[in-house]
């Protein structure tokens, strides 16, 4: 019931909380007037600017009287037109006009606004014309090109029908900027999953059929990574989140080893004795940085049905023999190098190297030479990020790299006790929108969790949905996935999909943002060092926990909770929030939301402070996390980001590398590009052309080139707030 100063009827109050009122998309909530008060200060507010206390006194007048019509028509349940009906009665009988009109003219903006979300001419008149919206929603899409264009044209069709698909009342959160139901513009139009850990293990040793080709098992690592760039590429173009290669120096070393016994053989016959395995040796190390070269090439040439090259992660690392060790060596040296005659930063794949005490953490450990060109990688192009395997072990179970960003499998083991990483999949993500549940709720915890409770049973309903619209794909769909070993098991076309997915195979994530948001509604801007502040943002992610394992043993299938990578999102609750709540200081007022659990990026923690902050999260969001550390340039200082390593390695599970190394083409500048409007800007000559300078930033899990490929308006300014100093 309403918080503002006045004389409740105490019959009108004890009738007015049995009430429910029945949602457009038939949800019963109860019956809340303040929500009726909020919407006429907005209107008045809209008319005369600022709210007098006599405009303020008559508002609250103006809301008995609409309770006390509402208390006296009705017992249980009221539509929310007959609301507004009331509302807009009262307000005529006050001789409200104005306020009146306003009021009437805001429902029907709201009305057209859902109307535009699924009119498809509308959306399309945006592509068009270039609307940022649509055009700059993935960082990793190109829009000047044919297929892109294409893409995004079916995706406006998608996201229409989808909207019209969804319940209800999941659409309406959706559209309010409650919830957010990603890839919209291909689910739930069509039952395609999201991101993958690729079985690439049994699919070059038992061979797979991709279109009309049957395709045997490879007898060289160099066919080898032929045949894992045509895989990606039909995966990435077969679902539409990420996938990756889990452990694939490991993956490759027996057909490197082939290659090495072609060699040697060889040299039995042309080379003399004691010099038969240093030649093997060395062809077979050419052999590895060639194939592992063309792959980098490839996955960086590639280009997806949906016009965007594949998000690629390869993870390496634990391999200890001289093939797995020329393997990791080798991708660290061909990444160091860069692309082209220009050497450019790859953007993918991304490199996901792993740490281990008693293997590479420490100077007496075997592979600690193959961690210091890890570290020489990161200070020039930022990757790799890494692992620390004990605490990934810890955090889900057992280990495995993410798929894609940061979405992680929990350890899982099949009717014979066998553990099963690869072949596994993540069947979606809707992401709850925080900040708009602690700003409603302005101050009241009681009202914040009353609200959380219900827009939880919202993210459940649309999380089922998912799930059961995914079990609506055949194999025919997806062969690649279902059927040539993509996701593990074969099934043939008659079988159902679902048998990969159920028994917590599968993942499906509840997602989130803003938590430093919701803290700063509560306790201020500057709360980060208030344990009380921190102790409720941590409960806040107990809470998800506790439902979604709830949920999972109800449903069969592991729900996880998931810090979402709001590359655009943290651009679009804002907006719709500031639209709804008006500019809050160090919450709307940035235009930005912060992603996960992440410290402000406007304040200047050292990486250990930050690091510290942030440990204590991924316990209960182990589905998908990642830390980020900033540093200022790095080249010349790798014992600095090593420390940072160590540090983290019994702290955190996973760790990316955020340094400047732009490079200017026209002067030689190698640092920080300054942003501006019209892009980043060498600071030296102020080239700020694409072509002869290359600007590669963090773009929430992954590396992106905004000047190529404008990033949405939020990305674009918390990147350009960073300014960090590490001493």
């Amino acid at each position: 019931m309403m918080t503002m100063k006045r004389t409740d009827n105490q019959e009108v109050t004890t009738n007015l909380k049995t009430i429910k009122v029945i949602k457009r998309d038939d949800r019963l909530v109860d019956f809340d007037d303040q929500k009726i008060y909020d919407a006429l200060i907005k209107a008045e507010e809209k008319i005369h600017g600022k709210l007098s206390p006599l405009s303020d006194a008559r508002i609250q007048s103006i809301v008995e009287r609409v309770d006390a019509e509402i208390s006296e028509r009705f017992n249980t349940n009221v539509k929310i037109y007959e609301i507004q009906n009331i509302v807009e009665h009262i307000l005529l009988e006050h001789n409200a006009y104005e306020l009146a009109e306003e009021y009437i003219n805001y429902r029907t903006r709201r009305d057209f606004e859902r109307s535009k979300a699924t009119d498809i001419n509308f959306t399309i008149n945006k592509l068009i014309n270039k609307d940022s919206t649509v055009v700059n929603e993935n960082a990793n899409k190109d829009s000047d090109v044919f297929n892109t264009q294409r893409d995004l044209t079916a995706g406006i069709v998608g996201k229409s029908i989808g909207l019209k698909m969804l319940p209800a009342y999941v659409a309406n959160a959706h559209q309010k900027g409650e919830i957010h139901y990603h890839d919209l513009d291909y689910h739930p139009y069509t039952p395609m999953t999201n991101c993958c850990l690729i079985d690439f293990k049994g699919m070059l040793n038992n061979g797979f059929k991709i279109g009309n080709a049957e395709v045997e098992p490879p007898r060289s690592i160099q066919t080898a990574t032929a045949q894992i760039s045509q895989i990606i590429a039909n995966v990435a173009s077969s679902q539409y989140g990420g996938c990756s290669a889990d452990r694939i120096d490991e993956l490759l070393a027996p057909f490197a080893e082939k290659n090495y016994e072609k060699h040697f053989k060889d040299a039995q016959e042309w080379v003399a004795e004691e010099k038969r395995e240093d030649y093997a040796k060395a062809k077979t190390r050419k052999d590895i940085y060639d194939a592992m070269q063309s792959l980098e090439y490839e996955i960086n040439t590639l280009f997806t049905s949906n016009g965007q090259t594949p998000f690629t992660s390869l993870g390496f690392g634990l391999g200890t023999s001289w093939f797995e060790r020329e393997i990791q060596k080798a991708i660290l040296n061909i990444r160091i190098a860069g692309l082209g005659s220009e050497k450019r930063t790859a953007i993918f794949p991304k490199l996901i190297f792993t740490i281990k005490r008693g293997l590479n953490l420490n100077p007496t450990d075997p592979n600690y030479d193959v961690k210091q060109l890890a570290l020489e990688c990161a200070t020039k192009r930022m990757y790799p990020d890494i692992l620390s395997y004990d605490k990934i072990v810890e955090l889900t179970g057992s280990f495995k790299v993410p798929m894609g960003c940061r979405s992680f499998l929990q350890g899982w083991w099949d009717e014979n006790g066998n553990e099963v990483n690869a072949g596994r999949m993540n069947l979606g993500v809707v992401t709850l929108n925080l900040p708009r549940i602690a700003l409603e709720a302005n101050g009241d915890k009681e009202k914040f969790w009353s609200i959380f409770n219900e827009r939880m049973q919202i993210l459940k309903g649309a999380l089922v949905y998912r799930i059961e619209r995914c079990k609506e794909a055949t194999p025919a769909n997806a062969p690649i996935l279902y059927m040539n070993g993509a996701f593990g098991e074969r099934l043939n076309r008659n079988e159902s999909v679902n048998e990969l997915f159920k028994n917590k195979r599968a993942t499906v994530s509840m997602g989130y943002i803003g938590l430093y948001e919701v803290a700063t509604a509560f306790y201020g801007g500057e709360w980060e060092h208030n344990p009380e502040a921190k102790e409720f943002t941590l409960e806040i992610l107990k809470n998800m926990k506790a439902s979604a394992d709830a949920w999972g043993n109800e449903y069969g299938y592991h729900f996880s909770v998931y810090s979402t990578p709001s590359e655009s999102l943290t651009d679009r609750f804002c907006r719709l929030d500031t639209e709804k709540f008006g500019e809050v200081e160090n919450i709307t007022d940035k235009e930005y939301y912060t992603n996960s659990f992440h410290y402000d990026v406007r304040k200047d923690p050292t990486p250990f402070e930050k690091l510290d902050f942030e440990k204590d999260y991924p316990k209960y969001c182990s589905g998908g996390f990642i830390h980020y550390c900033e540093y200022p340039v790095l080249q010349q200082n790798p014992k600095a980001l090593e420390a940072v390593w160590d540090y983290a390695y019994d702290r955190v599970g996973y760790l990316g590398t955020n340094t400047p190394i732009d490079h200017c083409y026209e002067c030689g500048f190698e640092g920080d590009f300054h942003p501006t409007e019209r892009g980043f800007e060498c600071p030296q000559c102020g080239n700020h052309d694409p072509k002869t300078c290359d600007v590669v930033k963090r773009t929430c899990g992954y590396l992106g080139n905004p000047q190529a490929r404008p990033m949405v308006r939020g990305r674009h300014k918390e990147i350009s707030s960073r300014v960090k100093h590490m001493k």
